[in-house]
């Protein structure tokens, strides 16, 4: 397969993948649309096209780990879970019910799920935990998280930041969905991240600058990341909030806003 067909069934299966998104919150009727399609062609190319892992075998040790540190979009997280075996798609349409292994928050016991998350600003230091593990045991697994933007004005971020660089964890690639916007609205009206490239590289990581809805650019950045040693890799992307449906695109009523049933047929009808 060339570069073009694996850009082409990436970004189909990324259709697939937001309409899923789209189909839980609804049935829900609570959910974060917004984050969840904003980092969706990120998350879908790692899962489809760079992790190594396996579904039928959930614990294998060689697996690498990714950790959604934005806990609240798990939706995304779910439908890439199950479309790639971890669990019958069919189970998506079970979120946030009562005993369903598929919480509001991600959680252990979700086949995939290597820890519980949704408290914002820890997720960092969980993934440094798993970098140093596998360096200490000799493993060549790398580590991946998903952070969120307003998540990234957790001083907890921060910490963790400057103990990845100093412990050299060249086997950790962050990933930044810079989406703009946060529960109250714009992350730059409420506390502004810029100049956040030249923050990460002051802490010692290696940066990336993306489109984070260019699976050319998402692909390329995640080749480049793995060929960094000496220090981590954040990757940068820059991203739409809600992308894919025209009506939750930089809305912020969608940060945690579940779409009623005329909203959703007209979402899943722009997604086809």
């Amino acid at each position: 397969m060339n570069n073009a067909e694996q850009v082409k069934i990436l970004e189909a299966k990324a259709r697939q993948i937001r309409r899923l998104v789209i189909e839980m919150i609804s049935k829900a009727g609570s959910g974060h649309p917004g984050g969840s399609l904003s980092a969706t062609d990120l998350i879908t190319a790692l899962f489809l096209a760079v992790l190594r892992h396996d579904p039928k075998n959930p614990k294998w040790t060689e697996r690498d780990r990714f950790h959604m540190s934005k806990g609240h979009c798990c939706p995304l997280w779910y439908a890439l879970l199950a479309e790639t075996g971890y669990f019958p798609v069919d189970k998506l349409m079970t979120l946030r019910q009562f005993g369903s292994m598929l919480q509001g928050h991600p959680d252990s016991r979700t086949p995939g799920v290597e820890s519980a998350s949704g408290s914002l600003g820890q997720g960092l230091s969980i993934a440094l935990g798993m970098s140093l593990a596998a360096k200490i045991d000799k493993k060549d697994y790398r580590v991946y998280v998903l952070m969120g933007d307003g998540e990234i004005q957790e001083g907890n971020i921060w910490e963790a930041a400057m103990a990845v660089s100093h412990y050299k964890c060249d086997n950790l690639c962050a990933i930044l969905d810079y989406n703009g916007f946060q529960i109250d609205g714009a992350t730059k009206d409420i506390m502004n991240l810029e100049p956040l490239a030249s923050k990460w590289q002051a802490f010692g990581w290696h940066t990336i600058q993306i489109n984070g809805h260019k699976m050319e650019e998402i692909l390329k950045a995640y080749d480049e990341a793995k060929s960094i040693k000496g220090k981590p890799s954040i990757i940068i992307a820059r991203t739409v909030k809600g992308k894919g449906v025209s009506f939750m695109e930089n809305n912020v009523e969608f940060h945690g806003r579940a779409p009623n049933a005329q909203e959703t047929q007209k979402a899943l009808e722009e997604l086809k």
